[in-house]
């Protein structure tokens, strides 16, 4: 009951979290609008058909950009690697979800993601340091936890929120370069409400980085359900926190990862070793803690 219990909590936190993230992008449009012209009207209308737009075209080319920008090979038959192959093809059929496509970064640091629009068209990436350093219990572990990613439509999520984010820098950049304009030209309407102005100037300002924080803690929260999800399919908690906490100590970083798509992988591939809001992924010890009393 334990797990199902917290399985549910993260579902309604992650509602909650999103939910919050589309009302900010509203938010961000309406101050840029109002700061530029005096009304918000204009960016509530502007900013829903302009993100709509940016993310729909993100979401349709999101697994061979997220696969290329990581520098990731293909699987494309057993031949290639039979063990990988029927790990992946065996928790997929656990999960029911479609087998997802295989991919392997070379790369000594151990990690993994999973990526996709849907789960038919989900894939699996994890690095030749995964592979070489792992059992294979832990490794069964790893991509049980992948898979849950795409049984949960975690893939899509972080690919929406991602794009989100890239929709507001874009569009405080072109707020920004708008306000500049204008104060250069020394037009500014006269009827604007001054403490609204200052909210808005701070909003635009800070709408970036606020963003960033609001993506890390979806990606923080689905690392946990994903987690549960996980020891859920291979019935071995114990081998999954023992994978987490073995690719924790390992202090190299992933070489071709960036910090666009760190979110996505099984543990922080940049070993920033921040914590709390800055932080992609929940604290390991944390998480090896929730495996181990399941």
């Amino acid at each position: 009951m334990l797990l199902y219990e917290q399985i549910r909590k993260n579902k309604v936190k992650t509602v909650f979290i999103v939910t919050g993230f589309v009302l900010f992008v509203l938010l961000v449009g309406a101050a840029i609008s109002y700061v530029n012209y005096g009304d918000a009207v204009p960016g509530l209308i502007f900013t829903p058909i302009f993100s709509l737009f940016y993310v729909g075209i993100v979401i349709m080319s999101s697994t061979n950009i997220v696969m290329k920008m990581n520098r990731a090979q293909e699987v494309t038959s057993v031949e290639e690697h039979r063990f990988l192959w029927h790990t992946v093809e065996n928790m997929a059929m656990v999960a029911r979800v479609p087998m997802p496509r295989i991919f392997i970064i070379n790369d000594p640091s151990p990690n993994a993601f999973a990526t996709g629009l849907k789960p038919e068209k989900a894939a699996v990436a994890v690095t030749t340091g995964l592979l070489d350093r792992l059992s294979r219990e832990e490794i069964e572990g790893v991509i049980a936890h992948e898979v849950a990613h795409i049984k949960n439509y975690d893939v899509r999520l972080s690919t929406v929120t991602l794009a989100l984010v890239s929709v507001i820098a874009i569009m405080s950049d072109i707020g920004s370069r708008m306000l500049f304009f204008r104060s250069i030209g020394g037009r500014r309407d006269q009827n604007q409400n001054p403490i609204l102005l200052i909210i808005g100037l701070v909003l635009l300002v800070l709408a970036p980085l606020i963003a960033m924080l609001i993506n890390m803690a979806i990606s923080r929260n689905r690392e946990f359900l994903a987690d549960a999800s996980g020891a859920e399919l291979t019935r071995n908690p114990d081998a999954l926190a023992s994978a987490l906490e073995k690719i924790a100590n390992v202090e190299t970083p992933v070489e071709q990862a960036s910090s666009a798509s760190a979110p996505l992988y099984f543990s922080d591939p940049l070993k920033k070793k921040v914590s709390g809001l800055f932080s992609t992924h929940p604290d390991p010890v944390e998480r090896i803690s929730r495996l181990r009393q399941m």
